[in-house]
């Protein structure tokens, strides 16, 4: 087993550390201080800089101009994202650009890869279905009309919809199979309404009347949107690493600083306990979250064949739980422990983590929107129990 980053890998991490070392968690108002969205739109000048060093075609084929990489990769980066708290539909855009790549047809991958890879054309996508609690491919009803679809339905809770160029929308056919819609934002019978997330973002409702959209632009593989919201899930676990990792620094550097009756308080037996269990948590939500990118690269359907992390024989994994049960472990841990790490800082930090010129309170409200995206741990821990029912190991 060989479990170290590619030099590929590697080198996308070092480009993202220099990309986002310049981006200040706090340039937008606060969202404690703001009855609306923190901004119109997402950072621009950052998703220009992300082009220019090849950050938004990472995993795009050579072909498309692209790095070729995996999964793996794209959760580094949105790693050193989250540290930050970037304004970016990185994920979103990213994970679209490679169901296209794997799932797309030759025209549809021709005419988006290339301008997404430059930057010129954002994605967003609508996976949260019309309550955040249905599946999102129910939400939305595809049937086919003369050469082209029609889409009716409703899709909730959409990131930067209002800014993005197309939007990905997951639906099913009248035989129940679930497709995957590219719909332009300026599309007739497409309205937007706002939405504000958790953490001050602009979201949106899309109601889609009769939308109609070309062949082209409605992926209809089998597994298209099944891997492209695992990916998404995945992609959110490494969005919470980030952001903990970030916090317990930010945590480290206060109480090694802060002093009560003439002693650091980190030096304070209760301090340090704390400490410790939350970086406990960092280090399990690292472990699963390389376990759920890694079967996503080296699953046998796979888009990008198999990574070097974690590589084994061929066959290995035929008798291995699926996928989704690693994706699961993941996200209870994620989950739950972003919320422990933010929890325990705002404690350690004492009346100072409430305050709005501090940044820590963004990093609460940007957990809190990723605990929300990923749901309830127990939920994860039912549908693990379901699979483990329903794939007894030997």
């Amino acid at each position: 087993m060989d479990f170290t980053f590619t030099e590929e890998q590697q080198a996308a991490v070092e480009a993202a550390k220099a990309v986002f070392s310049k981006v200040a968690p706090d340039s937008v108002p606060s969202p404690a201080l703001t009855p609306g969205a923190v901004a119109e739109d997402f950072d621009r000048p950052l998703w220009r800089r992300l082009a220019e060093a090849d950050l938004l075609s990472l995993l795009l084929d050579s072909s498309h101009d692209g790095a070729g990489l995996d999964p793996i990769a794209l959760c580094l980066v949105l790693r050193e994202s989250a540290k930050v708290l970037a304004r970016v539909p990185l994920l979103e855009s990213s994970a679209v650009a490679l169901a296209v790549q794997t799932y797309g047809g030759p025209a549809l991958r021709a005419e988006l890869l290339p301008r997404i890879g430059r930057g010129e054309l954002v994605l967003t996508v609508a996976a949260n279905g019309r309550t955040g609690h249905d599946p999102a491919e129910l939400a939305v009803t595809a049937r086919e009309e003369g050469d082209g679809w029609v889409l009716d339905g409703t899709q909730t809770g959409i990131p930067w919809a209002q800014s993005a160029d197309l939007i990905a929308v997951p639906a099913h056919t009248g035989e129940g199979r679930a497709v995957l819609a590219l719909v332009p934002r300026e599309r007739q019978g497409l309205t937007l309404a706002d939405q504000v997330s958790t953490n001050g973002e602009r979201y949106a409702e899309a109601a889609l009347d009769s939308v109609r959209i070309a062949a082209h632009e409605l992926i209809t593989a089998d597994g298209c949107w099944p891997w492209l919201r695992d990916l998404l899930t995945t992609g959110t676990c490494a969005l919470a690493l980030g952001l903990g990792e970030a916090v317990l620094a930010m945590t480290s550097e206060y109480t090694g600083k802060r002093e009560q009756f003439g002693f650091p308080v980190a030096t304070f037996q209760a301090v340090a306990v704390q400490a410790a269990d939350r970086y406990i948590d960092l280090r399990a939500m690292e472990a699963t979250l390389w376990q759920a990118a890694w079967r996503l690269t080296a699953a046998p359907d796979a888009p990008t064949g198999t990574s070097s992390l974690g590589t084994s024989a061929p066959g290995a994994l035929a008798d291995a739980l699926p996928a989704a049960a690693d994706i699961a472990v993941a996200k209870i841990w994620a989950s739950e422990g972003v919320r422990r790490v933010v929890q325990t800082a705002q404690h350690l930090h004492g009346g100072f983590g409430s305050d709005t010129d501090y940044p820590l309170h963004r990093y609460h409200a940007w957990a809190k929107q990723l605990e929300l995206s990923l749901g309830p741990a127990a939920a994860h821990e039912e549908a693990l129990g379901d699979l483990l029912a329903a794939h007894p190991l030997s």
